[in-house]
């Protein structure tokens, strides 16, 4: 997997947000980090996550259990956490055959997730 894994956490253009985004690959060995940065999100008290994968071309079964507990805690805490591609075909895969899509709030791109309405809220 690849050495140059990054996740940057701005604040989002609209929404309250927070943008965590990921470049490079996510397995075992570095999906810790995605839930680091998932973790100060939750904390900075923001009414919305956005996680963007874009620059993530390949996540193996780990990225999801990070995804499901961030998504579990967002929820506990009343906050919106909206996943966001593009996808590459290895990540959009890995939603697909796992059927954990329906699960998520899932975007095309950054800017959709910010416009997104909270589906708990309507706004």
């Amino acid at each position: 997997m690849s050495d140059e894994w990054e996740a940057t956490v701005t604040h989002g253009a609209a929404r309250n947000a927070l943008v965590v985004r990921v470049g490079g690959d996510i397995d075992h060995e570095s999906a810790f980090r995605l839930e680091q940065a998932l973790s100060l999100t939750r904390r900075a008290g923001r009414e919305r996550t956005v996680v963007d994968l874009s620059g993530t071309d390949f996540a193996d079964s780990s990225i999801l259990h990070v995804l499901l507990e961030a998504q579990r805690a967002h929820r506990a805490r009343g906050m919106l956490m909206v996943v966001c591609g593009p996808f590459s075909d290895t990540v959009r895969r890995l939603f697909d055959v796992t059927g954990t899509e329906g699960f998520f709030v899932l975007a095309d791109d950054v800017g959709a997730a910010l416009e997104l309405p909270d589906p708990a809220t309507g706004r």
